[in-house]
């Protein structure tokens, strides 16, 4: 066999591109020529494919070629569903971005908005639910489409996605549904009953809410002036001996929550689907 440093890495890189090629055929569905780079971009930030990619390489000489093709079966019987489930999130992705015609092309072309791609299929991969998976699908597509906000927030958004449990974004999804919303309404119509103060139940929803809050997601409604300046809170005089002898609740029932713009920016990425381009634009 043949030893030359540089032939052998000729064909090593000659098989990774055939294997590679054949993997973005695949998964296109018949348009790789316009997503291919988006289809690359995605590829190139899941491990397991790289892997494969790696293992095809390592084999150098014609004689090998039968254990190509073996290695080749073996992967993709191992990963059938992965790939699968793969093709038809880039399938759903292409077929929304097909509806904004010719003029996102530059975007999704763009290196700013590959490395997005990349950092979305890596968590895609990493994500251990259907949820969060869908949240990423339709954040990346949206981030092709429209221009709402910058990249670095897209970025945010992912850290967002990897880092709240599905319990954060049902309290997200039912203030986005019903503005200025209190603790107790939110409770009652996700849970419906209510469980004592000094329950893990009780605990776990104090630990949503303040989690959500630090996060920047969602406040309390508050008065602004003219400028948009928060105003502060006038708060009465409490007669002496009137006040209450409890802390408050959980589930207390007076203070209004919305989601802060920041929060209102991630529920329209994230959370919806592909809006018209011309909103907001």
């Amino acid at each position: 066999m043949d030893k030359n440093p540089k032939k052998l890495a000729t064909v090593r890189n000659e098989l990774i591109s055939e294997h590679q090629d054949a993997l973005v055929n695949s998964l296109g569905g018949g348009k790789s020529k316009k997503y291919v780079r988006f289809i690359l971009a995605a590829l190139s930030s899941i491990p397991w494919v790289g892997g494969f990619l790696g293992a095809a390489a390592s084999f150098t000489a014609e004689k090998d070629q039968e254990k190509i093709n073996d290695l080749h079966k073996l992967w993709l019987e191992e990963h059938r569903e992965k790939i699968r489930e793969l093709g038809i999130t880039l399938s759903d992705i292409f077929g929304r971005l097909d509806g904004f015609g010719d003029e996102i092309q530059e975007r999704i072309e763009s290196p700013q908005y590959l490395a997005l791609v990349k950092q979305t299929f890596r968590s895609w991969d990493q994500a251990d639910t259907t949820e969060k998976k869908q949240m990423l699908k339709k954040m990346i597509t949206n981030a092709g489409a429209i221009k709402l906000c910058s990249d670095d927030l897209i970025r945010l958004f992912i850290g967002w996605i990897n880092l709240y449990h599905e319990a954060h974004f049902m309290v997200i999804k039912e203030i986005s549904k019903n503005p200025e919303i209190t603790r107790a309404e939110i409770w009652d119509t996700i849970h419906g009953e209510r469980p004592r103060e000094d329950s893990a139940d009780a605990d776990l929803f104090k630990y949503l809410i303040r989690d959500l809050s630090t996060g920047g997601v969602i406040r309390q409604q508050r008065e602004t002036d003219m400028e948009g300046n928060f105003l502060r809170r006038r708060t009465r005089p409490q007669p002496r001996g009137s006040g209450s002898t409890t802390m408050e609740s959980a589930f207390e029932d007076s203070k209004l929550y919305v989601l802060t713009e920041l929060g209102k920016q991630f529920v329209h990425y994230v959370m919806e689907d592909v809006v018209t381009q011309i909103e907001g634009q």
